[in-house]
């Protein structure tokens, strides 16, 4: 299982998902261009000195990203979304799923919504709009690794 980050706007996020993924021996994808320079002081400061230990892999673009992706015939890109109607918990995740995240500001594109292979949402109250994306991360990680049995040993 893999979690990616699509040109993620918020140094200290991308830091909090960078420690969780250390936390729990997953992997993270970078798809650039970042809205901050990659060796951003509230990156380091957020992702504390864990940052050292994830498996991390930055692609210069979504096309190069996506090509890599496919190339891998079980892996199934999941992206989570407000606009998607199956809730993560009900879902059922592989351990071979890149769990996908888009950018604080504007989520992701048409073209790379479409391109997921599934759209997941974590139900929250009609009146809000969303949760940070460490937030939501961090709550679909834990329900897909529970299902999978995934966790540290």
């Amino acid at each position: 299982m893999r979690l990616a980050l699509f040109e993620p706007d918020i140094p200290q996020n991308t830091g909090t998902i960078l420690r969780l993924a250390a936390c729990f021996r997953i992997a993270v994808d970078i798809i650039e261009p970042c809205g901050f320079v990659f060796s951003d002081r509230r990156l380091k400061r957020s992702g504390m000195d864990y940052l050292d230990q994830v498996d991390l892999k930055r692609h210069d673009s979504w096309d190069k990203f996506i090509a890599e992706a496919r190339h891998d015939d079980k892996a199934r890109i999941v992206l989570l979304t407000t606009k998607a109607d199956t809730r993560h918990t009900d879902f059922e995740f592989k351990p071979s799923d890149i769990l996908l995240l888009g950018r604080e500001s504007a989520g992701v594109p048409d073209e790379v919504h479409n391109a997921a292979d599934a759209r997941i949402v974590v139900p929250m109250a009609p009146e809000t709009r969303s949760l940070n994306i460490a937030v939501s991360a961090a709550m679909v990680l834990d329900e897909a690794l529970r299902q999978i049995d995934g966790f540290p040993k």
